[in-house]
């Protein structure tokens, strides 16, 4: 275990502009580990803390909750120590992880991800409830075992010390329980306090400050804040999103040749952000700054998902339609019809249904959004909308409805989708049963995209 080189990146980096520009950034491959991942540095230390302790005896059974990596870990030393493994996993983790516990001869259990973590089916709750239930087993509980940080601590940090004889000026990791980062940067920062600590974490990760919320990228990020992690070791964090998380991973692979996990794309891209604010606020210590960003581990694990473009696809991580397409590009093209159309067409709560009616025939629309203001487009003022669809049920039950306000009618604001966005985000969001999207410019409305619009497109695309 460990021993994992450093490697320099020489080819992604191009992002950041001229190579003498930019710090040296340095790659730590902890996917050449025994088990595959920078998890593997801590399954032993955390079995053989529990036998000295008496918690974990011969014949004994671990019980884990785990997004695979730490599970391999501890099935390799379980394995060599003769125990029985059972590992629950929160079933997004790729197929392949869970083939490589069953390989090592561990049990796999798979719980729903979509759950809260203090709910009885979630991977924590019943990897306790099993813990607890089976006589002689022990839970090593990588949240909140000291162990976790405790083996970065005394193995990680002082490789990477004297891997860069102690030039490191930044170290970047992602972070799921934070044993890594913590550990780590609390060596690191014992040799030199002016070592700055960037994390890496997912959007929908309470880890960075957002609200949490399921997210793709596996084995980082939390719905909650672990005992392993230290907050007062990371100077910053850097979010980073599932499409551009996946992008960068595979990028890592095509252009530095490094078979790279989803969380190696988020750290990466962490790195370049601070490198990137490096390089504005002080360009002469940019070009002396010594980076080392982990890249926790490969791409094998997750081949069935991260490298197959069907189901990025699928999830919305790739792009339908070939080259990019932006919300904003096919407003732009979309036929106007003979009218002089406006780029949006708003009702208002206070106009006659009658009067919206009028609009959607006038301009050959479907769908209208209602402000509550009496002109202009800005966002906040926009309250609800009105179809066609909507209108006529309403309308054709109830006739004198036609003399009633908008107001009185209206159905909930539609979605909205940033102009600048990719076409996919419209089309998951028209797939998920909306039947129009509200496109943004900053503060005011930009457009309204219907499906019937998103297939003309298409069709006039395959021509």
């Amino acid at each position: 275990m460990g021993g994992t080189p450093l490697v320099r990146l020489s080819r992604t980096t191009r992002d950041l502009g001229r190579p003498n520009d930019q710090p040296l950034i340095l790659a730590k491959l902890e996917m050449l580990n025994p088990g595959g991942s920078v998890k593997d540095r801590i399954g032993l230390p955390m079995i053989e803390a529990a036998e000295r302790s008496g918690l974990l005896k011969p014949g004994g059974t671990i019980v884990e909750p785990t997004s695979g990596n730490t599970g391999h870990g501890l099935a390799i030393a379980a394995a060599l120590k003769g125990y029985r493994c059972i590992f629950v996993m929160a079933d997004k983790q790729s197929p392949e992880k869970q083939a490589l516990l069953r390989a090592y001869g561990a049990e796999v259990v798979l719980c729903p991800t979509n759950v809260e973590p203090e709910s009885p089916e979630s991977y924590y709750s019943v990897a306790a409830r099993l813990a607890r239930d089976i006589p002689g087993a022990f839970k090593p509980d990588q949240y909140w075992n000291a162990e976790n940080p405790a083996a970065h601590e005394r193995g990680t940090g002082p490789e990477i010390w004297d891997q860069t004889e102690g030039r490191i000026t930044h170290f970047v990791a992602s972070a799921g329980t934070g044993g890594t980062i913590s550990g780590v940067g609390r060596y690191l920062k014992s040799k030199n306090p002016a070592i700055r600590v960037i994390g890496a974490d997912p959007e929908g990760s309470v880890l960075s400050g957002d609200v949490a919320r399921p997210y793709l990228t596996e084995g980082v990020g939390e719905d909650f804040f672990p005992g392993t992690y230290d907050p007062a070791v990371v100077d910053r964090w850097v979010r980073v999103s599932d499409r551009d998380s996946f992008a960068m991973a595979r990028r890592i692979t095509r252009e530095e040749g490094i078979l790279s996990g989803e969380s190696c794309g988020t750290a990466l891209l962490a790195a370049f952000d601070e490198a990137r604010a490096l390089m504005a606020a002080d360009a002469e210590a940019a070009r002396r700054a010594v980076m080392v960003v982990i890249l926790p581990d490969g791409g094998r694990n997750y081949l069935s998902k991260l490298y197959n473009d069907e189901w990025l696809r699928v999830n919305g991580l790739l792009p339908t339609t070939g080259a990019v397409i932006r919300v904003a590009d096919l407003l732009r093209s979309r036929p106007h019809g003979d009218g002089d159309r406006p780029d949006v067409v708003l009702a208002r709560t206070t106009d006659r249904v009658g009067a919206a009616i009028d609009l959607l025939q006038l301009y050959g629309i479907s769908q209208l959004p209602v402000s509550e203001r009496p002109e202009g487009d800005e966002l906040d003022g926009i309250v609800g909308s009105v179809s066609e669809k909507g209108l006529l049920d309403r309308s054709y039950r109830r006739p004198e409805l036609v003399e009633r306000t908008v107001g009185e009618v209206m159905d909930r604001p539609l979605p909205t989708v940033d102009a600048a966005a990719s076409l996919d985000d419209a089309f998951a969001l028209l797939s998920d049963g909306a039947p129009a999207v509200l496109a943004v410019r900053e503060t005011r409305a930009a457009g309204v995209l219907t499906k019937l619009d998103l297939l003309e497109y298409l069709a006039h695309r395959s021509r």
